[in-house]
């Protein structure tokens, strides 16, 4: 089940209260990484026309968004003002891998077996050489 938050659902009353300490606000970033991920996770799970690559282009672009918001912040006080949230899109992004591993070896499975079809179908002789060689001279 995909869980969708609003940038304000996340926000402890701790982050409100330090909304104006980075350039864009970190919590709005964490959400919007976190549904990305979740949808990715999704729809490799359930849509065969997933598009993968529109999905690395959004996590490409909130993970720029994201090193823009840090740069010259002091990090051991955005992970620990941030914890909650960092903590479940590291638990989200575990699931993802998995999913994107399962993925790769499903994909990786299909290639072989056409791939051992394919030579299969040359080993025996229907389409060998010799066939095309004698077939052009006759």
């Amino acid at each position: 089940m995909m869980t969708r938050f609003s940038a304000p659902a996340l926000q402890t009353t701790a982050t409100r209260a330090r909304a104006g300490s980075a350039p864009a606000d970190l919590g709005t970033i964490l959400a919007r990484i976190e549904e990305a991920i979740e949808t990715e996770t999704t729809g490799i799970r359930t849509d065969m026309n997933f598009d993968i690559a529109a999905s690395n282009a959004r996590k490409s672009r909130h993970l720029y968004d994201l090193t823009r918001a840090i740069r010259g912040q002091d990090d051991a006080a955005l992970i620990a003002s941030f914890r909650p949230e960092i903590e479940r899109l590291r638990d989200k992004l575990a699931v993802n891998q998995g999913v994107i591993v399962a993925h790769l070896e499903a994909v990786t499975e299909v290639a072989t077996l056409v791939k051992t079809a394919l030579q299969d179908a040359e080993a025996d002789g229907t389409y060998s050489q010799a066939e095309f060689a004698e077939a052009k001279r006759g």
